[in-house]
């Protein structure tokens, strides 16, 4: 028998997912900073440094904050219209 509270088991899973998004962002972004170091260091003279891994950092980055503030402060679209479910709930005495 499975004892899980519901809404803390799909909060759970949501931080995990997170967590894995996490890891992701930063190891392909230290990556892509090698690479471009490696780059950097031998092609120096003839290619310039133009930072190019900054791109994939500041997108990713945008949608990793998203993400963060999506599954530790419930700013997704199910909780905010729950949340003005129960005001309107509280406004009209239901």
């Amino acid at each position: 028998m499975d004892t899980r509270d519901p809404h803390l088991w799909k909060q759970a899973k949501a931080r995990a997912g997170f967590k894995m998004h996490l890891r992701t962002y930063l190891f392909v972004n230290v990556v892509l900073w090698l690479i471009w170091l490696v780059i950097f260091l031998v092609f120096k003279e003839k290619w310039g440094v133009y930072p190019w891994p900054i791109w994939t950092t500041l997108g990713w980055g945008i949608g990793l904050i998203s993400h963060y503030f999506s599954v530790y402060h419930g700013f997704n679209e199910k909780s905010l219209a729950e949340r003005e479910y129960e005001k309107l709930k509280r406004t009209h005495g239901l």
